[in-house]
């Protein structure tokens, strides 16, 4: 049965958007930019259809989408039947309901959302059902959330939106107030969940886990395991897509109404 069914997991980043088709040979990864000829003058445009990991411009992002349609039929012509789409913790549900219409309109098809660290943890291999908390921090390039994930949701979540980033990794201002953010958040967990907390450590996802030097202040300042997923910035689109194959817990991941 799953054969015959079409499905897709979207990863839409301010930077970087990633798509995995089902049955599809590799996880396609394209910048997040839509490149246009202006109408006055001779040139081109540049336009970043998503800020913050959050829809900025509509009818750009549906042109990215509509691309990232292209590159998955390179291999699969039929017709999506289902996507599951990644939203920040953060995003309002005006954001939510930006990425929902802009999804559906290009693909046609059931659009469901999931918040981003949870896929994170799940494309990790992390046992997000334990009722024991596990810490996960999501390093994207226009914002990072720091979240408590138990029973299968996040409880906990603080974010820090980015206004820059570097090729290297996060330029210091940020990397040090992403590390009194995780800190705070681990401050903010009740008194008797913070030992199991403590105990399990920290995994750290997306492109920003591959700087050494955070890994390395977080370490130094939470004093717990600190350890980056395999292949970072690929976990969201492969939990996505684990999610993808599981409607029932797919829905019980869904954001809630905010």
């Amino acid at each position: 049965m799953s054969r015959a069914r079409r499905l897709m997991a979207l990863d839409l980043g301010t930077a970087r958007t990633r798509s995995l088709a089902l049955g599809g040979h590799a996880i396609a990864d394209r910048p997040s930019v839509i490149v246009g000829r202006r109408s006055t003058c001779d040139g081109t445009d540049v336009v970043r259809p998503i800020r913050h990991g959050m829809v900025a411009d509509p009818a750009a992002c549906r042109r990215l989408v509509r691309r990232v349609l292209q590159d998955t039929r390179l291999y699969d012509h039929r017709p999506v039947e289902r996507v599951l789409a990644g939203v920040p913790v953060a995003a309002s549900p005006s954001d939510r309901r930006a990425v929902r219409a802009a999804v559906a309109e290009i693909a046609r098809c059931e659009v469901r959302l999931v918040e981003e660290p949870l896929a994170a943890a799940v494309g990790a291999g992390l046992d997000v059902l334990d009722s024991r908390p596990r810490l996960l921090l999501d390093v994207g390039a226009g914002i990072v959330e720091a979240v408590a994930i138990e029973g299968g949701a996040v409880v906990e979540a603080v974010a820090l939106q980015l206004s820059a980033t570097t090729g290297v990794g996060l330029a210091a201002y940020a990397l040090e107030g992403v590390v009194d953010m995780t800190m705070g958040l681990l401050r903010s967990l009740p008194a008797a969940s913070r030992p199991a907390a403590r105990e399990r450590g920290l995994v750290v996802t997306g492109g920003g886990a591959q700087q050494e030097l955070l890994l390395r202040r977080l370490r130094a300042t939470l004093r717990l395991p600190v350890n980056a997923a395999l292949q970072p910035q690929h976990v969201t689109v492969r939990g996505l897509m684990r999610l993808c194959l599981q409607p029932a817990l797919a829905a019980a991941h869904a954001p809630p109404a905010r």
